[in-house]
């Protein structure tokens, strides 16, 4: 996991191929147009989601793993904390893996929690299983999806 501000993404465009197409993509974008929906980058390789919704508390979160992409999730307005655990650590499998979807999700709880302001992106890799959305705010946020 790496969290950062978007104007340090530089630091990381060596660590993959497609990370220099999805921050450039994330720089380019303009809050007050954003719609909710999907923009696809660069095929099923790079894209991204948007979305736009209200957080849940700390107890709803459920911790989530994928294991075909790295998730970019940049925060545009709200501030959230996102739960964290190494998928590793996971031992409890609360809704198996779906392949069409690149997801499963898991009944551990996080073994620590960080806080993402506008303006940041947390980099979760397949290895790390997060919890999302947690807030007392509205979010709207772009999730990046790169293929591994």
């Amino acid at each position: 996991m790496i969290l950062d501000a978007l104007s340090s993404a530089g630091h990381y465009t060596s660590l993959h191929r497609s990370f220099a197409s999805a921050f450039a993509f994330l720089r380019t974008l303009d809050p007050s147009t954003l719609e909710p929906g999907k923009e696809v980058i660069d095929g099923d390789h790079v894209f991204a989601s948007v979305s736009l919704g209200p957080g849940k508390p700390e107890a709803d979160a459920l911790l989530e793993a994928h294991r075909s992409y790295i998730d970019v999730q940049y925060v545009v307005r709200g501030t959230e904390r996102m739960g964290w655990r190494h998928r590793n650590e996971c031992t409890h499998v609360s809704i198996p893996y779906d392949h069409a979807k690149d997801i499963e999700f898991l009944a551990d709880a996080p073994a620590t929690w960080v806080t993402v302001h506008p303006g940041s992106f947390v980099i979760f890799f397949p290895s790390d299983a997060h919890a999302p959305m947690v807030s007392e705010d509205t979010i709207l946020k772009v999730v990046v999806k790169i293929r591994v």
